[in-house]
């Protein structure tokens, strides 16, 4: 895994803090000074915060969990998007649905009636509506991908959520809090890192600063995935290594005993007779 550079996040843009007088004073510790009225993040810090990150997200996908992946601002969308589907991740993009978290089994719900309306195209019940049901149906479905669609393959809470500007998805954060769910975010200046377990101090409204920070967690993230399958097949490799001793010894147990039973039946053929 490889984190990014000192010059890698300072190209990307990923030092440009908020101006000074809309800062937070909680971020004061990951800001290196001030210039033009603008605050400038210590990039020595957001290096080392990155690999911190990387590597907790990296042990969660390893073994098996989901991180869900929260931007909904624009600059956001589109990368978000990419990566988090790339790595086989949920996300949320559009308008956040309230209580997703924590009244989950109603969003499931939700994800089940856009299955059923699915199901119902597929078997044949489609064609027997009318054409305005149909019509409030297709509508309804296309409303519910939207919101709900790349949360489809969610089925129990995520072990995790990713945030890029913990000010915009402040009702996210606060219901991961309330569940006790590790936050990972990108915060800026303006920004109140005390709710977020780990902390990436980084410009969240530059798309560069945001696909690269991205990159780098998402890398990590693939490679967890990559080693949960190699260890899999290595498991069932010596599974199947194990078992076949077992078969061997059962084989030589059972040898002798028929032996000795055709003697026993030789010794008595000629009495018999």
């Amino acid at each position: 895994m490889s984190t990014p550079t000192f010059d890698q996040l300072l190209e990307a843009g990923c030092h440009f803090g908020h101006l000074k007088r809309k800062w937070n004073p909680a971020m004061a510790p990951y800001i290196f000074m001030e210039r033009n009225g603008i605050h400038i993040i210590d990039l020595y810090k957001t290096a080392a915060k990155v690999e911190e990150a990387a590597n907790a997200l990296k042990n969660i996908a390893k073994s098996g969990k989901k991180v869900l992946f929260v931007a909904t601002k624009k600059q956001a969308k589109q990368v978000v998007a990419e990566k988090a589907q790339a790595i086989g991740m949920p996300y949320v993009i559009e308008r956040w649905p309230g209580g997703m978290l924590t009244n989950f089994p109603t969003i499931r719900k939700a994800v089940k009636k856009m299955a059923s309306i699915d199901k119902m195209s597929k078997d044949g019940t489609f064609d027997n509506l009318s054409k305005r049901e149909k019509l409030q149906i297709t509508r309804q479905r296309a409303k519910l991908e939207k919101t709900l669609g790349s949360i489809a393959d969610l089925s129990r809470l995520p072990s995790a959520l990713f945030v890029v500007d913990v000010l915009k998805e402040r009702i996210a954060v606060a219901e991961a809090n309330r569940l006790g769910i590790p936050v990972f975010a990108m915060v800026d200046t303006n920004s109140d890192p005390n709710n977020v377990d780990f902390v990436i101090p980084a410009n969240d409204d530059a798309s560069k600063s945001i696909e690269l920070i991205l990159d780098t967690v998402c890398a990590a993230m693939s490679e967890g995935i990559e080693e949960r399958k190699v260890e899999k097949v290595d498991t069932a490799a010596a599974g199947e290594e194990g078992q076949a001793p077992r078969r061997e010894r059962r084989r030589v147990s059972r040898g002798p005993r028929r032996e000795e039973n055709g003697e026993e039946a030789a010794a008595e053929a000629p009495a018999a007779e």
